[in-house]
């Protein structure tokens, strides 16, 4: 609750304002059976029509009041609720892009979705419904049970046997439902997390036509979320009834022990019995309120969670900013992933010089992907060091770091909105002759000039609207964009045919003439032609030199060799 209320104290003037309304609200819910009781103990019984207009003058502007208060308080509560979600949204969402890779592996998208979305409804919606009813609900429910005591002081006792097992009643519920509602948000990260699944390889699923299946995962899903919501809801399913029976279980005493009441106070009868239904609403709201200050915080502690989090990977106090050439050294690199039974890099020892096209090249799951991510710092080695032109990368500026190198992933990524602005990503301030030139390079011209807009075509979400090979173009073309010093190609020509394939490499070779390029590739015609070619096999090198080295002196490249190329032209 403690993030909460450091939201609120942040419009606190708001907040007190739509009180004051809150309150005069309940003053007016409060006043009206009081009046009510003068207009039948003095008007009615004594026949004075006058004195029941006046009092029923009194409660029509009352009820005006109250009226206005209310329209008020809604504006306040509205604007304030919403504007504590959008503050909570804004500082996750800028927490998240401080944290590291090794951060967004533990707390998992999936989660960090929910924590975004659904967990800051919920904060929403207790804002709101403090400003509208968790103030109020506790103003009218003692204000009444004063009222009454003032109506019938002979029922105080009553009235403290109703308190005190209420109070038990909501205590208990609390008591049950906070672990309950935890769950339901782990669930619902669960849920999240399959759908999200699904809708990123949906073209997979189709293909193998495992729709039931997935189908099957998602029900498993919703099925332990609707199981974890009905455990949570039945403590409100018991306690709510509870509380209701409580309180017109008083009504009734109230009524028996005021069957010998004098005609002349009717009237104060009336209003007893009236406060104390206001009293039972007012208890179920208190009661429906703690319910979603549970959800609530539970939604909090996991927010916290993420705002709380620290970037596992530390800036430096004092960035060293050296000139960048693109020289790379590797020593003695030792890397594991969190949660990880083995190591993925072992003892690493490398050197690429400057200018240099160096291929990486071995089994899946061999660390080539890992190894090139440490050079950009999306994950610090373990031990030893990555040097970029002699310099340590984790005693460097991140910034002049990521901004001198670009990396083309594996998997095309590329936005909404037009070629030109996916292009921009590699630099904003690119001139259109640096845009076209990038992409005659990636060999995406072609395709971009037969499109009706050219640079000006819209891209769907993901690039839904073009192929795996012209997604991969455009992605090499955004990071020729960048003027990067060294270029990481992560098997991004994959979806390439073999010919467009050479002529991308070909464009590199010109015009990146100077820019150290790191190649990884599955396919040994891809990397057969680079200066040096690094073969990794489970975390560690193999072999590393030309071509014509590999073959004579490294068994797993050979095996390789033979398995593409060697063995196709020998059967």
């Amino acid at each position: 609750m403690k993030l909460i209320l450091q939201y609120i104290r942040k419009h606190l003037g708001i907040f007190l304002l739509s009180t004051f309304f809150l309150t005069m609200e309940a003053m007016a819910d409060l006043l009206q059976p009081t009046f009510m009781s003068y207009i039948v103990d003095e008007g009615v019984k004594n026949a004075d029509v006058r004195r029941i207009l006046f009092y029923g003058l009194i409660m029509l502007g009352i009820a005006g009041a109250g009226a206005f208060s209310a329209v008020m308080r809604n504006q306040f509560a509205s604007r304030t609720s919403q504007t504590i979600g959008r503050e909570l949204r804004r500082d996750m969402y800028h927490n998240v892009q401080r944290l590291s890779m090794e951060n967004i592996d533990r707390l998992q998208p999936a989660s960090i979705i929910t924590r975004i979305t659904n967990d800051v409804t919920q904060i929403q919606e207790f804002v709101n419904g403090i400003m509208r009813i968790m103030v109020k609900a506790p103003i009218t429910c003692i204000g009444a049970i004063v009222l009454i005591m003032f109506q019938t002081p002979g029922q105080a006792p009553v009235m403290a046997v109703i308190i005190f097992v209420v109070s038990l009643l909501v205590w208990g519920n609390m008591r049950i439902g906070y672990p309950r509602f935890g769950t339901v948000q782990k669930k619902l990260d669960g849920l999240n997390g399959v759908t999200r699944e699904f809708l990123s390889s949906v073209r997979v699923v189709k293909a193998f036509h495992a729709e039931e299946e997935e189908t099957d995962k998602f029900q498993e899903s919703s099925q332990a979320l609707a199981a974890a919501n009905v455990s949570a809801l039945r403590a409100m399913a018991i306690f709510s009834p509870l509380i209701n029976l409580t309180v017109n279980f008083g009504i009734v005493l109230l009524l028996w022990l005021s069957r010998n009441q004098r005609s002349a106070e009717i009237g104060r009868l009336m209003a007893s019995v009236n406060y104390m239904t206001q009293v039972l609403f007012s208890v179920m709201m208190i009661s429906n309120a703690l319910n979603t200050a549970v959800r609530a915080a539970a939604s909090a502690g996991r927010i916290r969670e993420v705002l709380d989090e620290e970037p596992a990977q530390h800036l430096p106090e004092n960035p060293l900013t050296p000139e960048i050439k693109g020289d790379i050294r590797f020593e003695h690199v030792s890397f594991a992933y969190a949660g990880a039974g083995r190591e993925s890099l072992l003892n690493i020892n490398l050197h690429i010089n400057p200018g240099e096209t160096v291929g990486i090249i071995g089994s899946t799951g061999s660390g080539k992907t890992t190894l090139v991510n440490l050079i950009p710092r999306f994950y610090d080695a373990g031990k030893g060091k990555v040097l970029l032109d002699g310099c340590d990368v984790t005693r460097m500026d991140t910034k002049q770091l990521r901004n001198a190198i670009a990396v083309v992933p594996q998997k095309a990524l590329l936005f909404s909105g037009t070629i030109r602005d996916n292009l921009r990503w590699g630099r904003a301030d690119a001139s259109e002759e640096e845009l076209k030139a990038a992409a005659e390079t990636a060999c995406a011209d072609e395709f971009i000039g037969q499109s009706s807009q050219g640079y000006d075509t819209l891209l769907g979400q993901g690039g839904v609207n073009l192929s795996g090979g012209q997604k991969q173009r455009l992605s090499i073309a955004r990071a020729l964009v960048r003027c990067p010093r060294v270029l990481i190609l992560d098997d991004c020509t994959s979806a390439l045919d073999a010919r467009t394939e050479a002529a991308v490499l070909n464009g590199l070779r010109k015009t990146a003439s100077q820019v150290t390029v790191l190649l990884i590739s599955q396919r040994i015609s891809t990397v057969m032609r680079a200066d040096h070619i690094l073969c990794l096999d489970n975390g560690q090198v193999e072999g590393y030199g030309t071509h014509e080295e590999l073959m004579a002196s490294c068994g797993i490249y050979q095996a390789i060799y033979d398995s593409q190329i060697g063995g196709g032209l020998n059967g």
